[in-house]
C-alpha cells in the first residue's frame, strides 16, 4: 500500500507540472493584446508598456513560464490586475461556494444512484429495470446547462417554488441551502444516471461470482447476500468513478454558476477570461486542477485499500 501511495503521489505531481505548463501555454497563445483588452481602447502607449512590464509580458515565454512555475511552488499565484489583491485569496474566497455546489450535487447523485443501480440489478429484466435504464440514459444524455436553464424556468420562474439567482444571505444557512437546491440538482442529475448504470453492471457481475453462489448454497438470506457480500464489492468501481466525477461536476458547476448567478470559481474564471485577467485565470484553473487531482488520488487510494487487486495494477 505504501509503494502504491508513493507511485500515485508522484504521478499526481507530474500531472500538476504538466497542467501548469499547458495552462500557461494556452493562456498566452490566445490572440489579442492583453494590455489593450485589460486597459481599454483609451489607454496610452505608456500605460500599456507599464502594464506589460508589471505583468512580465515583455519577458521571453520560457522566462515567463519559469517565473510562473517557481512562483506557484512558493505559493504565489500572482496579483489580480484590477484589485491588486492576491489571486490565491480571491480564488479561496470563491472556492467554498463551488465546493458546496459540487458536494451537494455529488451527494444527492450518490444517495440516489446507488440504490437505483442495486434495485435495477436485483430486478433484472423487469419493468423497474427497464424504467430505471431509460431514466438513467436520459439523465446522462441531457447536458447540465440545459438542466440548469429549464430548472430555472420551471421551478423559479413559472412555479416560483425556488429562488432564481444568487447564493443566499451570508450567515443564513437555510437561505443558502434553498438557493443551492436547483444548481445542485442541475449538476448532479447526469451523475445519478452514471452511478446507477455503473452499480447495476457491477452488481450483475458480482452476483455471478463464486462467493455469492456459495452464500446462496449455504442458505443465507438473499437480503444479507446482497448488502453484505455483493454491494460492498460492486461499489468499488463507483468509488474510482467518483474521483473523475468531481472533475466533471466542477466543469458543470461553471454553467450552473453562470445560469444562477452564483459566486464561485467557475463564475470567477469566466469573468477573468472575458477581461483577460491572466493571473486570476491561471490561479483559479490551477487550484481547481489541484483539487481535482487530490480527489482522484483519494478515490484511488480508497479503492486500493478496499481491493488489493488495484494495488497490483500500478
Amino acid at each position: 500500500m505504501l509503494v502504491y501511495t508513493v507511485r500515485r503521489l508522484g504521478l499526481t505531481i507530474v500531472i500538476l507540472l504538466v497542467t501548469m505548463t499547458l495552462l500557461f501555454s494556452m493562456v498566452y497563445l490566445v490572440p489579442g493584446d492583453p494590455a489593450s483588452i485589460a486597459l481599454g481602447p483609451r489607454a496610452t502607449a505608456a500605460m500599456k508598456a507599464a502594464f506589460r512590464e508589471r505583468m512580465g509580458l515583455d519577458d521571453p515565454l520560457l522566462v515567463q513560464l519559469w517565473t510562473f512555475i517557481s512562483n506557484v511552488l512558493r505559493g504565489d499565484l500572482g496579483i489580480d490586475v484590477w484589485s491588486n489583491r492576491s489571486v490565491a485569496q480571491i480564488v479561496l474566497e470563491a472556492m467554498p461556494y463551488t465546493l458546496a455546489l459540487t458536494g451537494v450535487g455529488l451527494g444527492w447523485a450518490v444517495v440516489t444512484g446507488i440504490p437505483l443501480g442495486a434495485w435495477s440489478a436485483v430486478a433484472r429484466h423487469s419493468w423497474a429495470d427497464r424504467l430505471i435504464g431509460v431514466l438513467s440514459v436520459s439523465a446522462i444524455a441531457i447536458p447540465s446547462f440545459i438542466v440548469a436553464i429549464y430548472s430555472l424556468l420551471i421551478f423559479a420562474v413559472w412555479l416560483k417554488w425556488m429562488p432564481a439567482i444568487g447564493a443566499g444571505d451570508r450567515g443564513d444557512i437555510n437561505d443558502q441551502l434553498v438557493h443551492l437546491l436547483l444548481p445542485a440538482f442541475a449538476v448532479g442529475l447526469g451523475w445519478v444516471g452514471y452511478i446507477a448504470r455503473m452499480v447495476r453492471a457491477s452488481m450483475l457481475e458480482v452476483m455471478g461470482e463464486n462467493h455469492v453462489r456459495t452464500a446462496r448454497a449455504f442458505g443465507l438470506p438473499e437480503q444479507r447476500i446482497l448488502f453484505r457480500y455483493a454491494l460492498p464489492i460492486a461499489i468499488l468501481p463507483t468509488i474510482a468513478l467518483l474521483g473523475v466525477g468531481i472533475g466533471n461536476l466542477l466543469s458543470g458547476a461553471v454553467f450552473a454558476e453562470i445560469v444562477f448567478a452564483r459566486p464561485g470559481v467557475g463564475k470567477l474564471t469566466y469573468d477573468a477570461v472575458i477581461t483577460r485577467n491572466y493571473p486570476v485565470v491561471m490561479g483559479s484553473v490551477l487550484i481547481t486542477t489541484a483539487f481535482y487531482a487530490a480527489c482522484t488520488l483519494a478515490a484511488d487510494l480508497v479503492a486500493a485499500w478496499l481491493d488489493p487487486r488495484v494495488r497490483a495494477s500500478l
